[in-house]
């Protein structure tokens, strides 16, 4: 799943993951992409009933770090990170998916450079964006 406003330069590094992906074909019956934009609450419903094994959501995440470094989030630290532009908090999104459920919740932040107004990542955030491609491609085919 990428969040994210792709309207906001590097915040929109989830749904431009996700939109590579669809667009080299890896979705399939037992991988579903979701291009959640800046609404991930909309699609439980889809990924509860989907039941899957996996739920990786893929979003910018201010973390301190250098522009571009990714870094898997513990759910326990999104008080002390700065989450992208969505209408619901993630820590009450993965709550609320992982409650009643046996799936795995993955956060995976991608530190923006920045996060002003723009349709294009800036090209340290994009590179990182294409590493995660290639790792994604590589668990999955």
């Amino acid at each position: 799943m990428g969040v994210g406003n792709e309207l906001k330069s590097d915040d929109g590094v989830g749904p431009f993951i996700i939109r590579k992906l669809i667009d080299e074909g890896i979705e399939n019956d037992k991988i579903l992409l979701i291009n959640a934009e800046t609404v991930p609450e909309n699609f439980t419903g889809k990924i509860r009933k989907e039941n899957p094994s996996h739920v990786i959501i893929v979003d910018a995440c201010l973390m301190n770090c250098e522009p571009g470094e990714i870094r898997i989030v513990d759910k326990n630290d999104f008080a002390n990170i700065g989450i992208s532009t969505h209408s619901m908090s993630l820590s009450y999104f993965v709550k609320y998916l992982e409650k009643d459920t046996d799936f795995k919740v993955i956060f995976v932040g991608i530190e923006p450079e920045t996060m002003d107004w723009g349709e294009k990542l800036t090209p340290k955030v994009e590179t990182a964006a294409y590493e995660f491609i290639k790792l994604i491609k590589g668990i999955v085919l």
